[in-house]
């Protein structure tokens, strides 16, 4: 894992009524994203306490945001962002971390 990857934290308030058809479109924007060739990795996570709170956790091999935004804002992803605007409570409260380690367990 590189340390000058660009991560991304988002945190998603969905509608309750808008949780699946946001899964299928979260579902199809990952497999486009996972043929990108900066593309490492993303992890999604639902709130325990909350089953319309997401969480995505994306590594992008990309050197900044501005890199990122003009290497990846493909039609796909400007579809998805539209597409998921009328599904969310409010808008999407994305972070920016800066990778300093990884630990991982016998079983990880």
């Amino acid at each position: 894992m590189a340390n000058d990857d660009l991560v991304f934290y988002v945190k998603l308030y969905v509608k309750p009524e808008c949780v699946d058809e946001w899964r299928r479109a979260f579902d199809a924007i990952v497999q486009a994203m996972s043929q990108e060739p900066e593309f490492v990795a993303c992890y999604a996570h639902r709130d325990a306490n909350d089953p319309n709170q997401f969480t995505l956790y994306e590594r992008w091999a990309e050197s900044s945001v501005e890199s990122f935004l003009r290497n990846q804002m493909k039609p796909y992803r400007v579809e998805y962002d539209a597409a998921i605007q009328p599904m969310l409570q409010r808008p999407r409260e994305p972070q920016v971390l800066l990778p300093i380690g990884a630990w991982f367990g016998s079983h990880g």
